[in-house]
């Protein structure tokens, strides 16, 4: 491996290759050295964390503990909310009090019927292994999870009426989520404290992820009775939210779809900020990866009716891809301008709010192409050494095969 270090091949490829052979993963890796509660906090952490799971298992040293415990107990944070069996006068206490359960060895849920129930069902198992983890990470994920119960319960009370509403609850709801992992990697001492101090970029990053989540999930949240788009927006083109379902209205369904897509990309210059602060190469590709696949999956979204008819995904290979090429600024901000460029070309010209979309992506065009410009030169560079130490290879084996005779 260190071969392929030398020879400039980082990141992607290296992790990708890493990913096969099963290095960075606990269970083939770490298992001897890790108590039983922590192997099953990285079981749930596979088990609904999906593509993340790999990247949170790429990350350095103790980080990686602390990062898999932060997310397994967010996501049992959030299948409260997002249980629709649980009544509210039985949920919003939990999550305003979830927190404290962190510090409660016998707390455990065993009310819902979410996918994700095991996470409420084992908790004691999970807080057992937050306890273990050094103070400063313990502090910063409790506050996390006291402003996120807090928040969410919020909104269970009141209806997201307003893009105002829409930017407050992705805050809650993601923006805080990408906040404290920056203050988990701060107080890693594998970024700057400059990391964690502008939680404006950081929320910026989450509501992006957030409301790209909810654009791409609306016909799931539509068959539980969840709503999470802004009545502001979709009452321009239907009198309910789940008009957009009745394929009668598919047209004024996917001007809709566009308004909230354009709406989403806005948060793209603040996002390459954000990860422009980065220098450890697992964070960075820690913030990357979902951030480039949030924007291919806007792209696939756009004007796309598929959205009201069932689940749009990107496929599983352009995921690779996608973890494969996101290693640094430059490549990632080719990769948004290709799905931006997607985008531009989908725009119908009767769209209520194809001018704006337009404009929003002129401005991310002026942000990547200068990047692009680089990008390509370290490209040609590549192949232009990838050809010589071809052709230094061959001649070499050419010499042996004389030496040889």
């Amino acid at each position: 491996m260190e071969i392929l270090r030398s020879l400039g091949i980082r990141g992607g490829i290296y992790r990708l290759i890493r990913y096969r052979m099963g290095a960075g993963r606990p269970g083939v890796q770490r298992r001897d050295s890790m108590s039983e509660g922590l192997q099953t906090c990285y079981r749930y952490l596979n088990e609904t964390g999906r593509s993340f799971a790999a990247i949170i298992q790429t990350l350095d040293g103790e980080l990686r503990d602390a990062v898999c415990i932060c997310y397994v107990i967010i996501r049992a944070l959030d299948t409260v909310e997002d249980d629709m069996t649980i009544s509210l006068e039985t949920k919003i206490p939990v999550l305003r009090n979830f927190h404290t359960f962190l510090y409660d060895p016998e707390w455990r849920f065993t009310e819902s019927k979410d996918k994700c129930k095991r996470l409420l069902e084992d908790f004691p198992t999970i807080s057992r292994e937050f306890r273990n983890l050094a103070t400063v990470y313990q502090e910063v994920i409790a506050d996390t999870c006291r402003k996120i119960g807090a928040g969410l319960a919020k909104f269970l009370e009141k209806k997201i009426e307003s893009l105002e509403d829409w930017d407050e609850y992705g805050h809650y709801a993601s923006g805080l989520v990408e906040i404290v992992f920056s203050h988990l990697f701060s107080a890693s001492k594998l970024e700057d404290t400059i990391v964690s101090q502008d939680t404006r970029l950081s929320s910026s990053m989450g509501l992006l992820l957030q409301k790209t989540n909810i654009i791409r999930d609306y016909l799931e949240d539509q068959l539980v009775g969840r709503e999470f788009w802004p009545k502001e927006v979709w009452s321009k083109y239907a009198m309910k939210l789940s008009d957009f379902s009745d394929p009668e209205n598919i047209v004024p369904a996917a001007q809709c779809l566009n308004e909230l897509i354009t709406n989403a990309l806005q948060h793209v210059p603040g996002s390459f900020t954000f990860l422009s602060q980065h220098k450890n190469q697992s964070v960075f590709n820690f913030f990357a990866v979902p951030f480039v696949m949030a924007i291919a999956t806007l792209g696939a979204c756009y004007n796309n009716q598929q959205v009201f008819k069932g689940v749009v995904k990107i496929r599983r290979d352009q995921v690779m891809t996608l973890m494969k090429d996101a290693t640094n600024l430059q490549a990632t901000k080719a990769i948004v301008l290709q799905y931006v460029e997607e985008i531009h070309h989908k725009i119908p010209p009767s769209d209520p709010s194809s001018c704006e979309t337009q404009q929003v992506i002129l401005s991310i065009r002026k942000l990547c192409v200068s990047s692009e410009s680089s990008a390509s030169r370290h490209l040609y560079s590549g192949i232009y050494i990838s050809r010589a130490m071809l052709l230094a290879a061959v001649g070499c084996l050419y010499l042996y095969a004389a030496w040889k005779v």
